[in-house]
């Protein structure tokens, strides 16, 4: 059996090569340890760059997972999944913006009284 042939499914689509896996696997591991080290050792001592650092790496490691492992690219099934995905993407970011505009502005509008009777039961 070829290597070729061994890289595709009985369907017919393209599958990962064990080299893919390897280089896929090795960026995951990377992407898990350096934001765990940053947090661990408190080499930054802004949290809101550790936390912005440990986010990009998450989304850097999402972009991994899905090139690597889940083999998300245009050629894939016609485009459909790379579509889908986007069509997910953008549901996602219009539910996230929107329930954080409401908690903003729920907070802001809440009645005059109540922000300090509930710092007090804290």
């Amino acid at each position: 059996m070829s290597a070729e042939h061994a890289a595709h499914h009985a369907s017919g689509e393209a599958h990962g090569t064990r080299r893919d896996y390897v280089i896929g696997f090795l960026l995951s591991v990377l992407l898990t340890a350096i934001p765990f080290g940053l947090v661990m050792t408190g080499a930054i001592s802004d949290p809101r760059w550790t936390a912005g650092i440990v986010t990009a790496m998450a989304m850097v490691q999402i972009v991994v997972h899905m090139i690597y492992f889940l083999h998300m690219n245009t050629k894939s099934e016609s485009g459909w999944t790379l579509m889908a995905l986007i069509f997910t993407i953008i549901i996602v970011v219009i539910v996230v913006a929107g329930s954080l505009w409401v908690m903003y502005h729920m907070n802001l509008n809440m009645m005059p009284g109540m922000a300090s009777e509930a710092m007090e039961a804290m």
